[in-house]
């Protein structure tokens, strides 16, 4: 315990002397995991599955690719099944000339790897419409940022009659280029705060990075995503650990995934998720 007081109260004497001197930490590099980041939606279009394997967290070589596996799709409810195919360093199904989710309907992921079977499951739910995306431009002494630019906030109301889970993710440009991500419950934040009631005001206004706001000429692009309260619970999980900073920040850990290996004696474990939604889109320009 001395040793680790005398650690923290050194990190702190050098944040307060503003040091940039770098420390070098020698970190064991741990297990490598697979890792699978599938997100299947009713959208038309290829949908895509990514398979890697994890890097220790101070490695910036980017993760190795697992090209190996077969990845299937199974809808539960129509009992259609879709196969992904490897190429580009990406699994893939071209939903091209029809979508291949649909609300209401249940999914499960079976994936085959190094002779063991994976599966994980999942359901799309419902999303409402986005009525509209509204935008002011402020100045440098109108925005509480102090910069200046087009301010975006989008208009969509909760369905009532239920609990509702969403994931608000916004666009710069084109969706290589993300801004912003924020999630809701029945348009709040928490359940039991509103039922059927338009998004409150700082989620609707979460589309704008306000420290770098939206210029003349480019353009917000807006996805309303429906998730299952399993999706919302790891989703946000996520977005808290890769947001934590600074020197009291939480530990990073692992988040807890929905792949499960169904071999028996199975020794593989694998992390991430797969998650299915239906998506609601608007955008609009600047001018």
């Amino acid at each position: 315990m001395k040793r680790l007081h005398y650690i923290i109260l050194l990190v702190a004497g050098i944040s307060l002397a503003s040091c940039e001197d770098k420390i070098n930490l020698d970190i064991a590099k741990g297990t490598s995991y697979p890792v699978l980041d599938a997100w299947i939606t009713n959208e038309q279009g290829p949908q895509t599955i990514k398979f890697t394997m994890s890097v220790p967290y101070t490695d910036e070589n980017p993760a190795p690719i697992i090209n190996d596996a077969k990845i299937t799709l199974l809808d539960l409810t129509s009992g259609n099944s879709y196969p992904f195919t490897f190429g580009d360093g990406k699994y893939t199904y071209d939903a091209s000339q029809k979508p291949i989710g649909i609300i209401n309907h249940a999914y499960k992921l079976h994936i085959e790897y190094k002779g063991e079977i994976f599966e994980a499951f999942d359901s799309i739910k419902r999303v409402p419409p986005i009525d509209s995306v509204t935008y002011e431009f402020k100045t440098k002494e109108q925005s509480i940022s102090g910069k200046e630019g087009f301010y975006a906030k989008f208009h969509a109301k909760d369905i009532a009659g239920d609990v509702d889970y969403y994931w608000i993710r916004s666009y710069r440009n084109d969706t290589l280029h993300r801004v912003e991500d924020n999630f809701s419950v029945d348009g709040s934040y928490d359940e039991g705060i509103s039922d059927g009631a338009v998004f409150i005001l700082p989620i609707a206004e979460g589309i704008t990075n306000y420290s770098k706001p939206f210029l003349a000429n480019e353009k917000v692009i807006v996805k309303l995503f429906s998730v299952t309260h399993p999706s919302h619970d790891f989703l946000t999980q996520v977005y808290n650990q890769v947001n934590a900073g600074g020197l009291f920040a939480k530990v990073l850990e692992n988040v807890k995934s929905n792949v499960q290996n169904t071999t028996t004696n199975g020794k593989i474990k694998i992390l991430g998720r797969f998650g299915t939604s239906a998506v609601s889109r608007a955008e609009k320009s600047f001018k």
